[in-house]
């Protein structure tokens, strides 16, 4: 029987972009000539993360993830508005490192569930509790969470960071598994705030579909994003960031690799390894925040220019500090 979490996240989500009719895919191919003419008058660029719709990646200028899209925004010195295509605190750290820019967020529905488990008051009932541990915050977090740690750290460094403080014992959020992950890494004392955020999408993986799919697939080399659960990790070949899992499988010699993130990372995969092949370790595995962003809704964004970020400026320079500090570290 299918489990109850995953069936909610299927009816979820509405009919991909790869079944549109002759008709949607004319007004698709309309919308991103629209889209680029916009762009070029409005000196925008467009971010897109790896886990967005496939005609928003290839529309976008930059595609990785939150914080490589942040560094790409801060070179691009001549543009004057940042579309981020992605969740509410990808776009709100965007706004923090590029205070000139306008920061547009396409949907602002578009928002993390795992960033909203974590609150102030836990992180400063945390601090009271351990007032020697120094607190390490996930990116995957809102900026007024971002104003209370010490530093942040992204799923492709988070080892770095935590290896880089003279403390063994560290207040680390939102995700737990992450924190699993790092603390065996890095041999550190890392406890979780809260005690079980967690990624919904990433969750849904099991390590029993992963056996099955192996046996259709016995070569393939198996890829799981540390936001998966130590049961997931264990029947890895490789665990890493988004940006890591790119390169990787760019490197390595296999032809066929079982990929266990967010689906939407398979289409550039695909497009820059086209011999090799890719498949979702669970098909069901969407996210559906991020894929809340269409054509429609970026064209109207940038047409209008709204959907603003702000972050207000007191939050914004704590925040900006804590994402400082871990662009120093990696």
């Amino acid at each position: 029987m299918e489990k109850p979490q995953r069936k909610r996240v299927k009816e979820y989500i509405s009919t991909p972009a790869i079944y549109a009719s002759p008709i949607q895919a004319q007004t698709m191919m309309d919308l991103t000539g629209k889209i680029q003419k916009l762009k070029k008058e409005k000196k925008a660029i467009i971010l897109a993360h790896n886990y967005q719709r496939a005609e928003i990646q290839d529309i976008a200028d930059y595609i990785g993830d939150s914080i490589e899209l942040s560094r790409k925004a801060m070179q691009e010195k001549e543009a004057e508005i940042i579309v981020f295509c992605a969740v509410d605190f990808m776009a709100e750290s965007a706004a923090i490192l590029n205070p000139t820019k306008k920061v547009l967020l396409p949907t602002l529905g578009a928002r993390c569930p795992m960033a909203q488990m974590l609150t102030i008051d836990e992180i400063r009932r945390s601090k009271t509790l351990h007032p020697k541990a120094p607190v390490i915050l996930y990116v995957n977090t809102l900026a007024e969470s971002k104003a209370e740690c010490d530093v942040c750290c992204t799923s492709a460094n988070a080892v770095e960071v935590i290896n880089s403080l003279d403390a063994q014992t560290v207040l680390f959020g939102p995700d737990r598994n992450l924190a699993e992950y790092v603390a065996e890494k890095t041999g550190k004392t890392i406890i979780p705030l809260p005690e079980w955020g967690f990624c919904p999408t990433h969750l849904l993986f099991q390590p029993e579909d992963v056996i099955v799919l192996k046996q259709q697939h016995p070569q393939a080399v198996v890829m799981v994003h540390p936001e998966c659960s130590g049961e997931m990790r264990k029947v890895a070949d490789f665990v890493g960031s988004t940006s890591k899992m790119c390169h990787y499988a760019k490197d390595v010699d296999a032809k066929e690799f079982i990929v266990g993130t967010e689906e939407g990372i398979l289409h550039r995969l695909r497009k820059e390894n086209p011999n090799k092949k890719f498949y979702t370790a669970y098909e069901g595995a969407v996210c559906p925040n991020m894929k809340l962003t269409t054509l429609d809704r970026l064209y109207a964004s940038l047409k209008e220019e709204k959907h603003l970020v702000k972050v207000p400026e007191n939050v914004a320079v704590k925040a900006r500090a804590a994402l400082e500090r871990m662009i120093q570290v990696n």
